[in-house]
């Protein structure tokens, strides 16, 4: 199947614009989300999500990326139909399934193979074009090659100019974007390769052991009601502070999360890529977590990649979990069982 593959031209724009948008309509019903419940786990405005699914507006790479991410589903699942499953797979030089963002085109090198272990992408970026604004999280790994012109990556906060032949290795949970900041055409070889079952049953686990050795120690949890587990790390009001020693929870403590007055107004879900990292938002950050400086460890459903940040800056360890019940969660914590999920920051 090929796609749009010039972005200039408007009904091409538009075929893309509706496909994108009835394939996330068809991804989220079939998930059985609303559209408030894929807002909070992409980290996405609601009315941005209603605009794409009813073709209403472009999206970026980076976009798709973060809904894909919620999803549980491969970038590819919004632009190529794959109805058959391939043990091997050809891809010709000529027609290749292309699809146009913007001034960036997608050629999607694997379509229809059996595993979505390995998801190999040749990307072309007119000037100036990217990623989009927001910074992106998965899990696993990504491979970049430049194989003609220039691009820019930004991974967790450190900028990695690629000339023609250079290339890049990274754990994809480690926020990042990438752009053509030159006049010339940019076209990358990108490989993503997401957590597998051995890496899922190994190194996002979060051990007790790996972050705390002594006996006592504090885990925050950000929480309304002190039962469940908020996904809004900003919005939500207290902070459940749990006594650990010898593996069990002791004390219980509900404590106001400072600037939470202040920061439940404002909108998470349009932050541009370096929204959060700032140093005036890291005070912020810090000033709410000021009363878990006791803490090792915070559990969130969610937050800002710039919250995320902060927190370990100020040596809390972020846990971005996908459960609910804070009792089940602990639990697993303190089993060395509990899996991270930063694909869940927005």
């Amino acid at each position: 199947m090929t796609l749009p593959t010039d972005p200039d031209q408007g009904t091409e724009h538009t075929t893309t614009e509706m496909m994108v948008g009835q394939r996330l309509r068809k991804l989220r019903v079939s998930k059985g989300l609303s559209l408030r419940s894929l807002a909070d786990l992409s980290g996405l405005n609601i009315n941005t999500l209603s605009l794409v699914e009813n073709a209403k507006t472009s999206t970026s790479v980076g976009t798709l990326q973060q809904l894909a991410a919620a999803l549980s589903v491969p970038l590819s699942a919004f632009f190529v139909e794959e109805t058959i499953e391939k043990q091997v797979v050809f891809t010709p030089a000529h027609p290749q399934p292309t699809t146009a963002f913007n001034h960036t085109q997608l050629v999607y090198l694997a379509q229809n193979l059996s595993r979505k272990t390995i998801q190999p992408y040749l990307v072309t970026l007119k000037a100036g074009m990217g990623s989009g604004n927001n910074m992106i999280v998965h899990t696993g790994h990504e491979f970049v090659y430049c194989i003609e012109g220039q691009a820019q990556f930004t991974i967790d906060n450190e900028v990695y100019p690629l000339k023609t032949g250079d290339s890049l290795i990274f754990e994809a949970h480690l926020p990042h974007a990438w752009e053509n900041n030159q006049p010339a055409l940019a076209r990358l070889l990108m490989i993503l390769a997401p957590a597998d079952a051995a890496e899922e049953a190994g190194s996002r686990h979060v051990s007790l052991e790996k972050l705390q050795k002594e006996k006592t120690m504090k885990i925050a949890v950000i929480t309304e009601d002190g039962k469940k587990i908020s996904q809004h790390f900003g919005r939500a009001p207290y902070f459940l502070v749990l006594t650990i020693e010898d593996g069990k929870v002791t004390h219980r403590e509900m404590r106001e999360k400072p600037g939470h007055g202040h920061f439940g107004g404002r909108a998470e879900e349009t932050h541009g890529h370096r929204h959060g990292f700032d140093e005036g938002s890291h005070l912020k950050h810090k000033s709410m977590a000021e009363t878990i400086s006791d803490c090792k460890v915070v559990l969130c459903g969610g937050m800002g990649m710039g919250a995320y940040d902060s927190m370990r800056r100020l040596e809390i360890t972020p846990i971005v979990t996908d459960l609910k019940d804070i009792d089940e969660a602990v639990k697993l914590y303190l089993e060395g069982k509990l899996v991270d999920h930063p694909e869940l920051l927005h």
